[in-house]
């Protein structure tokens, strides 16, 4: 075997994911995926806005509602707790 730089590709070995019997690298891969869907859908609504202004307008709005739904899901929690 040939001396390999780190990152090269391709690698000669995959790397070891551990004992993954309760499921975590799948559970965590679904929420990355998840996390990517939801952001790839926010920028993309950012990338059909027509100039810069209506584009920092709508970033806002997300924010807002973000926020707020946070704040509704908060305070939900607390009530069950």
């Amino acid at each position: 075997m040939t001396e390999r730089i780190p990152g090269q590709w391709p690698v000669d070995q995959p790397a070891e994911l551990g004992d993954d019997t309760d499921g975590q690298y799948v559970q965590r891969q679904q929420e990355r995926a998840l996390h990517e869907m939801v952001l790839g859908s926010i920028r993309h609504d950012l990338e059909q806005q027509p100039n810069p202004r209506t584009v920092i307008s709508a970033a806002r709005t997300w924010c807002n509602r973000i926020t707020a739904a946070a704040d509704e899901i908060a305070q939900s929690k607390r009530r069950a707790a």
